[in-house]
């Protein structure tokens, strides 16, 4: 099995996941893995790490979830694997739910999480996000 985390979807993923058949509640499955330092755009915070530039997008999507009647599952630290193997682990887990797919367009398309993106790129080196069926 080959894994590839990146930072954005591919236009032909995105086109594909957000026009299946099912849309209904999902909690997707985020698999992080952060930069040693945050590298913004405009070179702000050049000691900050990684993991703090995305804990800044956590904080405020905690909200952004809300307004689209989202919510955080679960977030916390990889600290080890049991079954299978990867090159290199991830650094953090994130479970959110969605109560549809086109839940979670709106809230990209909010303006308070456009403002929050930012902190995203600056922190993020890359991640898998899997989307789960949510019970109804």
């Amino acid at each position: 099995m080959q894994v590839k985390n990146e930072t954005a979807p591919r236009p032909e993923l995105a086109q594909a996941f957000f026009s299946h058949a099912d849309h209904g509640p999902m909690v997707m499955v985020n698999m992080l893995k952060f930069k040693d330092k945050a590298t913004y755009p405009d070179g702000r915070d050049p000691d900050l790490s990684g993991r703090d530039a995305y804990n800044r997008y956590g904080a405020g999507v905690v909200a952004c979830l809300e307004k689209v009647g989202g919510r955080v599952v679960y977030s916390g630290p990889v600290s080890g694997i049991l079954l299978g193997d990867v090159e290199e682990m991830w650094d953090a887990v994130a479970l959110a739910y969605y109560p549809s797919p086109q839940a979670m367009l709106q809230m990209v398309a909010l303006p308070e999480y456009q403002a929050i993106e930012i902190h995203r790129y600056a922190g993020l080196a890359g991640q898998l996000n899997i989307r789960t069926k949510a019970p109804q």
